[in-house]
């Protein structure tokens, strides 16, 4: 019997959907036979906006709770106790891995059924061009999470491909580095876009393009240490472009703090669900987590103000009974990642997100931002790929970094004083060396990043900045180094061998929590 993969059966349920009846039934029984609960169009809009939600909470089955228990505890930014949910606490448990393989029948495949409906109409260029760019987006977070993996024949079923072949990654990135072009240069602000369906920018193309070429950007700094060629191009193209450098061209998705649980911050509702939402003096958390003493001790010793917007300690409440959150520095703590021995004693004196910020439902999800492409624009520029000033674009993202904390509520504004001074105590090397300035800009990125856990943990891995020691918990699974991927569900083993063993073999890295993909530079050449 032939093997099919359940990922690639996406387009089964559009060709459903968009069938007319093939027998001479009457109408009315053809009525009896439609499925009330499914549409029969695609309809653009909806689609996208579905995409858009889906892609930015990463709801890839386990995904915001993938991002949590993986790369934030692995960029030790987030602990636990616990080794079940230590996958990046403690190299346990790498089932938690494999989840993000979902993204194809969800996120993806929505997108993927708005390309396919729009492609062919010259007047729906706007809405191609987004959803090329959303695309990539997308595709670019599977890719560095798992390497080589379906791309050109992915989101084929409906054309009768349930078995697509694995892409190299450099083709792959080849191809989303040109698909950024050819999207921001198609835009028509003269024709139809997506509208109020557009969650980021209402339909602005231009804001459309400088998100492409923010994007553009990062994945050509991608390359830096595997095609630095490659890079430079795109790199200066996407400059050239024009990138988000503006406030309100950040590309976000906000939230309300409703009875709709869809209408919630995905990553604030996960955190609270999964860690967060009785603190009782901080000592209910189900998973036993905590923010990290590596994160909490930067941001002390870097006396950042951000610390008092993102981190509270629970006390007892002096006014009566209960617990309220204290936000000063000095009681600010981050527990051991990879800590023996299970709960601490102490355990309740430890440092948690913050309940009106990074716990809050009316938050939004920063998708792409001009902290992000500030510190790019800087490395650019130690790089001698950019004329501006590195100083300045280093400066520059951290008031955009510090300035955005403010979207997520009054408890998150800091003032500009508190900004200057931050900067005038921690300048940038300007007569560093490119090393020096390297690491600077990529421990600014882990802080300002916070949240874009794919990106943290990408950058990281490109850089090896910050520096992170890895923890070695007795009976982890990789030795007791840093996770550098995530694995392939054994789906793929199992449904689409032949593809997957290919892909396997050619690479040479394995399927493990220590594998590499190409960019990386521990990648074996």
């Amino acid at each position: 019997m032939k093997k099919y993969s359940n990922i690639y059966k996406i387009g089964l349920a559009m060709a459903v959907v968009v069938m007319t009846s093939c027998n001479d039934f009457t109408d009315s029984l053809s009525d009896l036979n439609k499925n009330p609960n499914a549409y029969e169009e695609v309809i653009p809009e909806f689609l996208f906006s579905n995409s858009m939600l889906d892609g930015v909470a990463f709801n890839f089955t386990n995904g915001a709770d993938g991002q949590h228990f993986i790369f934030a505890q692995a960029m030790q930014q987030f602990s636990t106790h616990s080794e079940v949910r230590g996958t990046g606490d403690k190299y346990f448990n790498e089932s938690a891995a494999r989840s993000h393989w979902a993204v194809y029948n969800t996120a993806l495949a929505d997108n993927e059924r708005v390309i396919n409906v729009v492609k062919d109409d010259p007047n729906s260029i706007n809405m191609l061009s987004a959803a090329r760019i959303w695309k990539v987006y997308m595709f670019h977070i599977v890719t560095d999470v798992h390497g080589d993996v379906p791309y050109f024949e992915a989101l084929k079923s409906s054309e009768g491909n349930l078995q697509p072949k694995y892409d190299t990654q450099e083709a792959i990135y080849e191809d989303m580095l040109n698909e950024l072009e050819q999207a921001a240069a198609a835009f028509n602000p003269s024709l139809p876009t997506f509208g109020p369906s557009d969650l980021f920018y209402g339909g602005d193309t231009e804001k459309w393009k400088k998100l492409a070429n923010s994007l553009m950007l990062r994945l050509s700094m991608r390359l830096t240490e595997v095609r630095p060629d490659v890079a430079e191009a795109w790199a200066k193209k996407a400059i050239a472009g024009g990138v988000i450098i503006n406030d309100e061209d950040i590309a976000k998705v906000n939230y309300l703090d409703g009875q709709i649980a869809d209408s919630r911050n995905p990553k604030a509702a996960n955190l609270l669900v999964q860690d967060y939402q009785n603190p009782q003096a901080g000592v209910s958390n189900t998973q036993g987590g905590k923010y990290a003493e590596t994160f909490i001790e930067h941001l002390k010793m870097t006396g950042d103000p951000r610390l008092n917007v993102i981190s509270v300690v629970w006390i007892d409440n002096p006014d009566g009974d209960g617990y309220v959150y204290d936000t000063a520095t000095n009681i600010q703590r981050g527990m051991k990642n990879g800590a023996l021995f299970g709960e601490p004693e102490d355990f309740h004196t430890y440092s948690e997100p913050h309940p009106n910020t990074v716990l809050s439902y009316a938050s939004p999800v920063l998708t792409m931002t001009n902290a992000e492409t500030n510190l790019l624009l800087a490395e650019a520029a130690i790089r001698g790929w950019y004329t501006g000033s590195a100083k300045a674009a280093y400066e520059d993202a951290v008031r955009a970094g510090m300035r955005q904390w403010a979207l997520f509520g009054d408890e998150g504004i800091i003032s500009t004083e508190k900004i200057e001074a931050y900067i005038a105590r921690n300048p940038f090397m300007v007569e560093g060396s490119f090393e020096e300035k390297l690491e600077q800009i990529s421990t600014q990125k882990w802080v300002s990043l916070f949240l874009d856990n794919y990106e943290i943990f990408a950058n990281w891995r490109r850089t090896d900045y910050p520096t992170l020691t890895p923890t070695n918990y007795p009976g982890n699974i990789t030795g007791g180094t840093i996770p550098r991927r995530l694995i392939i569900p054994d789906t793929e083993l199992n449904l689409n061998e032949d593809n997957f063993m290919e892909a396997y073999n050619r690479q040479g890295v394995g399927n493990l929590l220590t594998s590499t993909v190409w960019w990386d530079p521990k990648f074996p050449r």
